[in-house]
């Protein structure tokens, strides 16, 4: 097995979706190479424990990224059937990685087929990073039995999402009456979304500035961005508009 490109940080590995065969079961006939992109080095190592037995499942893990730049790098070096990714990420999130990517995606011969795997269930999340391109969402409780399996489906070119999920990916696109995604979202640019949900966690300027890379005063500047468009007064307001649309 290829040494994975390294990053860096946080924990888990995966617990909940559909009934599936057992990971190990087929490996000797299927194989795929994936690429893992998550700020969290201890949860791509668990991830990696927990799929990357390539003669038990078939995975084959052939790089890692922590943020926007190290994944285009990665995915572009590599071509992987299938990229794991995370939505937030240092330098743009998961649908940066997408849009730059976008070209990886069409190719006709060699498509590479992303799939997102995020602590995240909220529907603008969803919604943005299919729209971006990606085949499917599952969230992080989900087992690695039916991660695996969930990975081969992708490869395959199938859709696959965490059963709550789908419901909000078929609302949206079927829907002709309302826009799914907020309005008032909108208006925000990427990094002024990172930037509100960081705020609306608790983070300090200083350790928003060190997650995503850049310095402390262009952080109040999307602040203050951010506030303006949504017509906002302080963050203790930014903190309860973000809570109530479960972006937190």
């Amino acid at each position: 097995m290829s040494d994975p490109t390294e990053a860096n940080g946080s924990a888990g590995t995966a617990g909940a979706g559909e009934a599936a065969p057992a990971a190990g079961s087929g490996a000797g006939e299927r194989r795929v190479r994936v690429v893992l992109v998550d700020d969290h080095r201890m949860f791509r190592t668990g991830v990696q424990a927990e799929i990357g037995q390539t003669a038990e499942t078939g995975v084959e893990v052939v790089g890692e990224a922590a943020d926007v730049d190290q994944a285009v790098t990665v995915i572009t070096a590599t071509r992987p059937e299938v990229v794991l990714l995370d939505v937030h990420l240092p330098g743009g999130g998961g649908v940066e990685v997408l849009r730059r990517c976008a070209p990886l995606m069409s190719d006709a011969e060699r498509p590479v087929r992303f799939l997102a795997l995020s602590v995240s269930d909220a529907a603008e999340d969803v919604i943005g990073v299919i729209r971006g391109g990606a085949r499917g969402y599952v969230t992080k409780t989900i087992t690695g039995t039916d991660l695996v399996n969930s990975v081969f489906r992708v490869q395959e070119g199938d859709a696959v999402f965490s059963p709550r999920l789908a419901g909000f990916v078929l609302d949206a696109f079927a829907s002709t009456d309302a826009p799914p995604v907020d309005e008032d979202l909108d208006r925000l640019t990427q990094r002024e979304r990172e930037v509100l949900r960081l705020i609306a966690r608790g983070y300090a300027y200083k350790e928003i500035a060190k997650q995503l890379y850049i310095s402390v005063k262009t952080v109040e500047s999307h602040v203050s961005a951010v506030l303006r468009k949504l017509q906002l007064s302080n963050r203790h307001e930014l903190t309860r508009w973000a809570t109530a649309r479960r972006l937190v």
